[in-house]
């Protein structure tokens, strides 16, 4: 039943979105000491959009996210990418279409300077040097890392790793880019420049952004879409405003409400009226509390 519940969700949320880029129907994967890190999961990515996977630690979102460009395989279930399913062969240039940005920076940076890191996916797309040199430059420029472009990897901070990390993601074009935990263990200035530069991929590059996060404010501001994902299954999804309103579904998950919304139900409270809207952002708050 369950099964058949999740599936049936599926269908109605592809009706109601544009293009499909991801599609991943009831997989499960168990990871080799037995530990099962996803179940029954089922998943949508769609064109130019911003989808948030919320949960507590262990949730699953780490191993969801690994198996959008084949880093894991699942034990049951399928994974599309572009109504195709992936296979052995697929694998090899899954890449191509979803980029993976780890949620340690430094596991993605290896070569001698930031360049010749971004170059590194370029040049195995088949291009020349001066066309890989091209488009790296471009990344570059495009998350505002230029200057770091001759920087030994090794010897940056952890905000400039995770830049240069996003720009060798985007350096190959991808259709989507998952990033895991983007702002772990960021400063509260590169925080803001990567939270800018995901905005800045979907709406500039047309390049549709997944994140994992328990960091609910953050999905408030930015998401397109929000996940509810908890016990290695999403267990609800909808927009900000549908779900993070929805004090028991946060509860179950083990998530904490916005500071927005905590404001305004203590706010209509303090008050004595009911919540009667559902404002998401600073400015909705105000406008909520000033009307």
């Amino acid at each position: 039943m369950e099964k058949q519940q999740q599936q049936h969700c599926c269908i109605q949320n592809k009706s109601e979105h544009g293009s499909e880029l991801v599609h991943i129907d009831c997989v499960s994967h168990i990871y080799p000491d037995g530990s099962v890190g996803i179940h029954q999961m089922c998943f949508r990515v769609y064109q130019h959009e911003i989808v948030a996977l919320c949960g507590a630690n262990g949730a699953g979102k780490s191993t969801l996210i690994e198996h959008l460009n084949g880093l894991l395989e699942p034990a049951e279930g399928r994974v599309q990418i572009r109504g195709e399913e992936v296979t052995q062969e697929m694998k090899k240039s899954l890449w191509k279409t979803v980029g993976l940005v780890f949620q340690r920076a430094e596991d993605q940076l290896f070569a001698p300077t930031v360049l010749d890191d971004v170059m590194f996916g370029p040049l195995n797309l088949g291009l020349s040097p001066e066309d890989a040199r091209i488009e790296a430059t471009q990344a570059l420029s495009a998350v505002g890392a230029l200057d770091l472009a001759e920087k030994i990897p090794a010897y940056l901070s952890g905000g400039q790793k995770r830049l240069a990390a996003i720009a060798g993601v985007l350096a190959m074009k991808p259709a989507v880019i998952a990033m895991d935990e983007p702002m772990s263990d960021l400063d509260p200035s590169h925080a803001a420049i990567v939270e800018k530069i995901i905005c800045e991929l979907r709406d500039q590059f047309n390049i549709s952004i997944v994140i994992s996060t328990h960091d609910l404010d953050l999905a408030a501001r930015i998401a397109d879409r929000i996940c509810i994902v908890k016990a290695g299954s999403v267990v609800a999804e909808g927009s900000a405003e549908e779900i993070f309103y929805n004090q028991p579904l946060l509860a179950e998950a083990s998530l904490i409400e916005p500071q927005v919304v905590a404001l305004y139900r203590a706010y209509c409270q303090k008050k004595g009226v009911q919540p009667d809207q559902h404002p998401i952002t600073q400015k909705d708050l105000l406008e909520a509390i000033t009307s």
